[in-house]
């Protein structure tokens, strides 16, 4: 089977309230047969946030291929393209990087691993004697593993003692920790992917889950497929293969205007209201908060959101309706609304009409508010970025104190007297040079972050020194002092928690090239070199082994909401990935929060104690006292704001970025594998047809793309997305498997356009909201780069169709029993 040609692999239909059918679906390189390979190791994909169980195919000490795992609770043995294609090609690939590199006369040249530690150490030294812990800042990912991240949050938090600790998370999913805190008073997916067996309607804000969940996309399509299928929902101004499948369903797609979210929410909130489907008994037992957010949503009727979003009225009410009379509705969440204007006060809103009709807690009716990369929990969980460890409130001095006892560190060592600072910050002390190290593992800001011009001039000043801890010289590592070679998935033993809090034991399956080291192992000795030790003078780090962080961080997570007590690398090799909590309460885990209606909303539990949604502004703790949650869920709101820039006549277009189903972040993995680079090998940008046509463009031109930030210059796509739209990917950087010569050419990066500008409560960055012009340069010579089989799909004929993939194998199987899965009882 070409998997390229075929996302999501055969159908595999089943009755609601009924088990997902197992089907095992593997791939080797070379043509290798089965019976050729050495051994299987045990891990879970990490090419997106399903988190999808797998084991690795070892031959002669490599990693030469993949299959699923057929009796794992996420994807009951599927796999999609990029965990096929492009799980193992990378770790092969002649540019690793096998020695530390260290900036000499202005380049960059290979030297061992004492020489260069020792460097980091002298600045790192330095630095702290002559200004203090604020002078250090690290800006990690969303793709280590727990013990990785716990061992680095307490090297920031309790060694140094610097709030300058965030991860690319902050790009990513922000927004849906943000907006599980404002809720539910702390973190952590109340849903549960089993939900997608037992609903009647499926809502997905903002996500474009056939690219960029295609395992998960392939569940809902054997739900679709069957006699009992429920209505699809689609909140994206492109015609994505979801819409389409909104459409086929009987169901809805609704394209509102860019940046207009949120008045689109607030008329779906207010359809709730004024047409009874409001659950009052539920309401009153279990929210706080329903009477205000009744009068802020209720300007919003649906010619007023019609007005404001470019949407029918008609088609709104029908989508209030779905939701509004379905017995179970299964909601998602993302990008689209996070890296969209007013991002948490969106997110919220989907909680608030789960709510309003007590829709949570019960299968089939659940929330995943999901994550874009496969460990960004974990990232959240364990402190490596701006939270405490263990869904800990810096505000609440009981919270700091349990840390400081647990690491044996004076308390006030610990940073809790402002809020943690956030990645868009980090980089603007970068940039003036009061943080005068910055230590980046495992992501590609070069190339993600906004406004990337700017971006290269921080990291390339010599204001601050930078660190780069990764697999191959990015286009970041290029402009560090410091480069570290690290050890990749497969190359290493750890730990990782998916969207739906499944824990996964990924083991070693190959040793790293050259001298490449893995994260813990590097981080522990920085930890050693700079000798931490807690107030006993014994050393704060104890551990040395991943399965030692590990029950470091379960102690660490002791009593609570995110409880790894019950979890041990035993345990975890078994058949399947365990959801969070596991602890004697629930020694085989938990499918789904909130089952009892009761959330971490007491003041003395919460992991915040909030915030405005429009303005950011915190709540303090007496007036969170003053609310008296006891338990029950926040129900707020916000009015719709425009957003900070609209079109104008120089810019008469709104610039969008997003993700293809073949691509993964900025490529640094899937461009090195053939088979996804020639499925999208080069960047490009999509027109509607009518834009298309009044700027007569053609599929293929070559267009210049300008935003009052900069510009980029790539074949134009004329395609599903909106009038008025204009969408590219964003993981096309300065590198390029081809050897195209990027410095004489134009941009291709479409984060030169983006804005520097953030939520004010989860302080993600908007990627979705710019405005832009598009020209004609030249016509083209051939069809844009873009897939034709996803969301990228050309408008007109004549487009040859994305297809190469080498055979994979699926094969059906006897379907196992799954803990925690409610269809099997």
């Amino acid at each position: 089977m070409d998997r390229i040609a075929d996302l999501w692999g055969p159908r595999t239909p089943h009755a609601k309230g009924t088990v997902w059918p197992a089907r095992v679906d593997q791939y080797l390189a070379d043509g290798l047969a089965e019976d050729q390979v050495d051994r299987w190791v045990q891990s879970a994909c990490l090419l997106c946030s399903n988190g999808c169980g797998c084991e690795i195919a070892v031959r002669d000490g490599r990693m030469v291929g993949i299959r699923g795992r057929a009796g794992d609770v996420v994807n009951h043995g599927r796999l999609g393209p990029k965990g096929l294609y492009g799980s193992t090609p990378w770790a092969s690939s002649p540019d690793r990087l096998t020695h530390p590199l260290v900036r000499e006369a202005g380049r960059l040249v290979e030297t061992d691993w004492d020489t260069a530690m020792a460097r980091i150490v002298e600045v790192s030294r330095r630095l702290l004697a002559d200004k203090g812990p604020l002078t250090h800042g690290f800006y990690t990912t969303g793709q280590l593993f727990i013990e990785e991240y716990y061992t680095l949050g307490v090297i920031g938090k309790a060694g140094l003692g610097t709030p300058h600790m965030d991860g690319n998370t902050r790009l990513c999913t922000a927004t849906s920790a943000a907006a599980f805190k404002e809720s539910f008073g702390a973190d952590g997916q109340p849903g549960s992917y089993t939900d997608i067996e037992h609903c009647d309607a499926i809502f997905l804000y903002g996500h474009n889950m056939a690219e960029t969940q295609t395992v998960l996309w392939s569940r809902i399509l054997d739900r679709t497929r069957a006699a009992d299928p429920p209505l699809i929902v689609c909140v994206d101004p492109r015609r994505t293969p979801v819409a389409r499948e909104a459409e086929r369903t009987g169901g809805v797609h609704l394209a509102p205007r860019v940046g207009t979210n949120l008045a689109l929410m607030n008329g779906l909130t207010r359809e709730l209201f004024v047409n009874g489907w409001v659950d009052e008994p539920w309401v009153r037992a279990h929210t706080v908060g329903a009477a205000d957010l009744r009068s802020i949503v209720e300007p919003y009727t649906p010619r007023e959101v019609a007005r404001v979003c470019d949407v029918d009225a008609g088609e709104l009410s029908r989508a209030a309706r779905i939701f509004g009379e379905s017995r179970d509705v299964l909601s998602t969440v993302l990008q689209g609304f996070y890296q969209s204007h007013q991002a948490t006060a969106s997110a919220v809103a989907v909680h608030n009409l789960h709510l309003l009709r007590g829709l949570i807690g019960r299968p089939g009716s659940g929330i995943l508010q999901m994550n874009g990369q496969p460990t960004a929990q974990n990232n959240r969980e364990c402190g490596a970025d701006g939270d405490l460890p263990g869904f800990r409130n810096w505000d609440n001095p009981n919270h700091v104190r349990e840390l400081a006892e647990l690491w044996n560190v004076d308390p006030l060592t610990i940073p809790h007297w402002s809020p943690p600072t956030h990645a868009m910050q980090i980089l603007s002390y970068a940039e003036e040079g009061s943080i005068g190290l910055l230590w980046i593992s495992a992501t590609n800001p070069a190339v993600s972050m906004p406004e990337s011009a700017r971006v290269r001039r921080v990291l390339a000043g010599d204001q601050c020194f930078v660190i780069v801890q990764d697999l191959f010289l990015t286009e970041t590592a290029q402009l560090a002092d410091v480069v570290l070679p690290a050890a990749g998935w497969g190359e290493k033993t750890g730990t990782f928690t998916n969207v739906n809090r499944t824990v996964h034991l990924s083991e070693k399956a190959v040793d790293p090239p050259g001298e490449a080291r893995s994260d813990l192992e590097i981080f522990l000795m920085y930890a050693d070199a700079m000798d931490f030790r807690d107030r006993d003078g014994a050393p704060l780090i104890r551990w040395r082994h991943p399965e030692e962080a590990f029950d470091a961080w379960r102690e660490a997570s002791r009593g609570r909401p995110v409880d790894y007590t019950g979890l041990t690398y035993e345990k975890l090799r078994g058949p399947t990935g365990i959801p969070w909590p596991v602890n004697d309460q629930a020694p085989e885990g938990t499918d789904r929060l909130y089952t009892d209606a009761v959330f971490p909303t007491d003041t003395d539990r919460c992991e915040t104690y909030g915030h405005d949604l429009l303005t950011g502004a915190t709540v303090t703790e007496q007036e969170h006292r003053a609310l008296r949650p006891a338990g029950r869920a926040l129900l707020k709101g916000a009015r719709h704001t425009p957003p900070h820039e609209t079109p104008s006549e120089d810019y008469p277009l709104l610039y969008t970025t997003g993700r293809t189903v073949y691509q993964w972040h900025t490529r640094t993995k899937t461009g090195r594998a053939r088979t996804l680079n020639d499925a999208a090998p080069d960047a490009w940008v999509e027109l509607s047809v009518a834009d298309a046509a009044r700027l007569e463009i053609t599929e293929g031109d070559v267009v210049r793309v300008e935003s009052p930030r900069g510009a980029i210059q790539v074949r134009a796509r004329v395609g599903q997305v909106r009038e008025g739209a204009v969408f590219a990917p964003f993981h096309y950087g300065a590198w390029d498997p081809a050897g195209l010569d990027v410095d004489a050419s134009p941009s291709r990066q479409a984060n030169e356009l983006t804005m520097t500008v953030w939520d004010p409560v989860s302080k993600q960055p908007y990627f979705k909201t710019a405005a832009c012009r598009v020209t004609k340069i030249r016509a083209g010579a051939g069809p844009a780069p873009a897939p034709t089989t996803a969301a990228s799909a050309p408008a007109t004929d004549g487009v040859p169709p994305t297809a190469g993939g080498p055979p994979t194998t699926t094969r059906r199987v006897d379907t196992p029993h799954y803990p925690n899965d409610p269809g099997a009882r």
